[in-house]
């Protein structure tokens, strides 16, 4: 009699291999010298990354901010992107609203430079003008665009592609997507987003050996409990035409 699976015994060895990670990390410091350069190399092979964090986030400008370089840009950035959620989710402001009072604010600002520069002066000076380039639109229009058309790509090929492991896994995490996003709007969603975008990379920087162990032995865990599932079920699913010819 094969072993049944659920998702109750998947969940609770999962949580017993975490409790014994973090004993072990606990009681144990890590390898030092040239072994442990050895074991950071093999968790960068696993997890498929050769280069730094800040090489794979471009190494710009966009990289310093994302790994906190510059703490001071890092956390205005942070703190902006926090204000606006603060406003449009707590406050209940509009996005049209706060548009609205930012461009009242910047007249108001430009009109008062303006008139009370020639009064505190002989020569009025005239406040900047704020132009935005053509070419940001074009930019950001086709940047947008292409990750919308390989993201459709993407999923097209996995509906057309006979994987059957690959195409629940997509349907599975659409489905967890859903599921977030029926606990929250999209705002909340992106803000979420945003505040991961600038927190877990600077995070896993700094305790980057011991996420690697944390995270093999759970997709270890994860892999093996796939095995036993495909085993017991999934291997028994038939394929039917999934790898046969398309549009004949």
């Amino acid at each position: 009699m094969p072993e049944i699976i659920t998702a109750e015994n998947i969940f609770n060895e999962i949580k017993e291999t975490i409790g014994e990670n973090v004993l072990k990390q606990k009681s144990v410091s890590f390898i030092e010298g040239d072994k442990a350069d050895a074991v950071t190399s093999q968790f960068k092979r696993l997890f498929g990354r050769q280069k730094p964090i800040h090489r794979l986030f471009g190494g710009g400008k966009s990289a310093d901010v994302l790994l906190w370089r510059n703490k001071k840009i890092s956390g205005g950035v942070l703190a902006g992107a926090t204000a606006i959620w603060v406003l449009l989710e707590w406050l209940d402001y509009h996005f049209l609203t706060l548009v609205c009072f930012a461009l009242i604010l910047g007249m108001l600002a430009q009109f008062l430079w303006s008139n009370v520069s020639g009064l505190l002066s002989r020569s009025a000076s005239k406040p900047p003008r704020l132009v935005v380039p053509n070419d940001v639109f074009v930019d950001i229009g086709k940047s947008v665009g292409a990750e919308v058309n390989e993201a459709l790509k993407f999923l097209q090929d996995v509906a057309l592609g006979g994987n059957l492991k690959q195409f629940l896994i997509v349907v599975g995490s659409l489905w967890a997507a859903a599921i977030i996003g029926s606990w929250c709007n999209f705002i909340t969603v992106l803000y979420i987003g945003f505040v991961a975008a600038h927190t877990l990379p600077v995070l896993y920087e700094r305790y980057e050996d011991q996420v690697d162990s944390f995270g093999d032995q759970v997709l270890d865990q994860l892999q093996h409990h796939y095995r036993k599932l495909d085993t017991v079920l999934l291997s028994r699913i038939p394929k039917g035409k999934l790898t046969a010819k398309k549009f004949e």
